[in-house]
């Protein structure tokens, strides 16, 4: 009987320890959080730039060896052409259309990243992500018929929207003066900053 007695007890021992390893592990985890880093390089060390950030200061940020760089340039409605893939915030209309804020096209290479339908980033607007299937003309500007799997959006794009087009880029890019924006950054815990996706600004356009 003792010796049971003893079993149950270094097994509720066990178990406890388990539950604390258990609490430890997402606490240590949490402390690599990604996040939004935007700002200008002002110089670079291999591959790590000094950024300065109008929200965080003067930052570091690594990037990886095989760093993905996409340049981003001011776009035409010329490129909201069928079977580009692109990415609209906009704003709900009455009639079930939403009246483009910003519509921003992928590379080829980046065809299906975010594809659906969300809320954005600003108050009451929404985000669709997916491939242009038909252009057709309007009163207030082309009328975009944008599909995603699961779904569709009618998309009306007027002259004050922003368009932005994005593209392959590298490297070279990334050096003193250059817009830069990483939009998951992981900060750790020298508070630091690392990045394996940066996009870089062209021709003055500053990436969000």
């Amino acid at each position: 009987m003792a010796l049971v007695l003893r079993w149950m007890s270094w097994r509720a021992l066990g178990c406890a320890a388990f539950l604390v390893v258990g609490a430890i592990v997402p606490a240590s985890a949490q402390q690599l959080v990604a996040m939004r880093v935007a700002g200008t390089v002002e110089s670079v060390d291999g591959l790590v730039l000094t950024v300065k950030s109008d929200k965080l200061g003067v930052i570091k940020l690594a990037v990886t060896g095989d760093v993905a760089v996409f340049g981003v340039a001011k776009g035409t409605l010329a490129d909201l052409k069928p079977g580009a893939y692109i990415g609209v915030g906009a704003m709900p209309q009455a009639d079930g259309s939403q009246r483009a804020i910003q519509v921003t096209v992928f590379a080829p290479v980046q065809r299906g990243i975010g594809d659906g339908f969300r809320p954005w980033d600003r108050p009451n607007s929404t985000m669709t992500n997916g491939a242009v299937a038909e252009t057709v003309g309007g009163v207030d500007g082309p009328m975009l018929t944008v599909k995603y799997q699961g779904g569709e959006k009618k998309i009306v794009v007027p002259p004050e929207a922003i368009i932005l087009a994005y593209a392959v880029g590298d490297k070279s890019e990334l050096k003193p003066g250059a817009h830069v924006a990483a939009i998951r950054a992981v900060k750790k815990s020298d508070g630091s900053f690392e990045t394996n996706r940066i996009n870089v600004g062209r021709g003055g356009v500053v990436p969000k």
